[in-house]
Order: structure tokens, then C-alpha cells, then sequence
């Protein structure tokens, strides 16, 4: 069986309809992204935060998933094909699509955790308010790796990426770390494919490059893997 890896950005749930994570003046949602995405801005301001990650939730439930999110989940129904997602982004729009092998770099908008601990996580059907506490007595806060945190489900992501027969890379800049380096974790003769309309560099040679936004390179290249075999 083929195992098909592909490392998700914002820009598939861009077309969605949800913002991408910073804007083109560096602002996300008009909030400096300090203060909003880093414990030293929950720690100044845990309302503001908690308030932030609220109506992002709340953002998230109102979409739906889009055509690269349906042609990745129905991918898995292709004969010889194992699919594993790894996303950075933090809706659950890939699980919502059918796909059910997904790993989560940053986080989930739909969980939450105390602050005493970084692996009780708790489901988020709501908001999380000041004084909303966990079990353990801590202040909940939402389960997204911010600026300056450890992301815990690398080196998993990483064992993933060195068992791919074909790597597609969509809608993400390669720019942020550790994640943009799971690339080169693949294998030497793996196929990998970058799909996005900005053609980020992959910093890797015989890649091929789908400048196409998601929800039309996807089924794309899909479609060729599959007549391929």
C-alpha cells in the first residue's frame, strides 16, 4: 500500500472562509499576533485571549468543508492508498470532510486544556470564560500551540513524512517552523507536489509545483495519482 502525506496551511481553510492566520500588514483579526498567539499575551490579557479563540470558534462552525477538504477525504477510498493529513491549521475542517487520519501540529479550536497541563485535553463545545476551571482546578484556556510553545505532535509528523511514497504540500507558505521542515523528511524518491498560487520554494529539488489554490489543485493531482496505478 502507498501512503500519500500531505501537510496542509492556511490556505485550504482559506477558502472556507476563514482568515488566513496574518494578514499582509501582519495583524490577525486586527490583533497584533503577540497578543493573542503567545503566553506572554495570555498571560497580560487572558480575557482578551480567551475572547479571541471565542469568536474564531464560533467563526469555524459556520463554514464548511471545500473541495480540496472532500477530494482529500475521498481519496482514502482509493485502492492502495493509505492518505494521513498533517495540518497546521487548528478547524476541524478536515475531519468534518470524512478524513480520518489527521494529525494536528497547533492545536484545535474545538479542545481545551488547563493551564497546569499541556496533555488533559478537554472537548470545547462553547466558550471558554475567566474562571471556566478544569478538574484540576486550573484556568481552561484553548489547546493551540502558541508562539514560543513546544508543538508536541512534531516528531510524530516527522515518522509520518519519512514513510511517504507522495507528498503534497498545500496552501502553506513554508515558512513557519518546525513545520515547514517536515519537507524534508521524506524520502529521497518521493514524489512531492506543492499546490498553492503563490509557488512557495520548497527548498528541495524535482519537486512539482501546482500554482493552483487548493480546492482545484487538489482534485487535480488526486485524480492523476490515481490514474497513475
Amino acid at each position: 500500500m502507498k501512503h500519500l502525506v500531505v501537510l496542509t496551511g492556511a490556505g485550504v481553510s482559506a477558502e472556507s472562509g476563514i482568515r488566513t492566520f496574518r494578514d499582509s500588514n501582519g495583524l490577525w483579526e486586527n490583533h497584533r499576533v503577540e497578543d493573542v498567539a503567545s503566553p506572554e499575551g495570555f498571560a497580560r490579557n487572558p480575557a482578551l485571549v480567551l475572547d479571541f479563540y471565542n469568536q474564531r470558534r464560533r467563526q469555524a462552525r459556520e463554514v464548511a468543508p471545500n473541495a480540496a477538504h472532500l477530494a482529500l477525504a475521498g481519496f482514502e477510498e482509493a485502492p492502495g492508498w493509505r492518505v494521513t493529513i498533517i495540518t497546521q491549521n487548528v478547524d476541524d475542517l478536515h475531519e468534518r470532510a470524512g478524513s480520518s487520519e489527521v494529525i494536528h501540529l497547533h492545536g484545535m479550536l474545538n479542545r481545551m486544556r488547563s493551564v497546569n497541563s499541556e496533555t488533559e485535553v478537554y472537548d470545547c463545545p462553547g466558550d471558554i470564560e475567566i474562571g471556566s476551571l478544569a478538574p484540576d482546578g486550573g484556568q481552561l484556556r484553548p489547546h493551540i500551540v502558541w508562539f514560543g510553545e513546544m508543538v508536541p505532535l512534531i516528531e510524530d509528523a516527522a515518522e509520518v513524512a519519512a514513510t511517504a511514497d507522495v507528498l503534497l504540500v498545500v496552501g502553506t507558505s513554508l515558512q513557519v517552523y518546525p513545520a515547514a521542515g517536515l519537507l524534508h523528511y521524506a524520502p529521497s524518491d518521493c514524489r512531492v507536489y506543492v499546490i498553492d498560487p503563490h509557488q512557495p520554494a520548497a527548498g528541495r529539488q524535482g519537486v512539482r509545483y501546482v500554482v493552483e489554490p487548493a480546492s482545484t489543485g487538489v482534485p487535480k493531482v488526486l485524480q492523476e495519482l490515481a490514474a497513475a496505478e
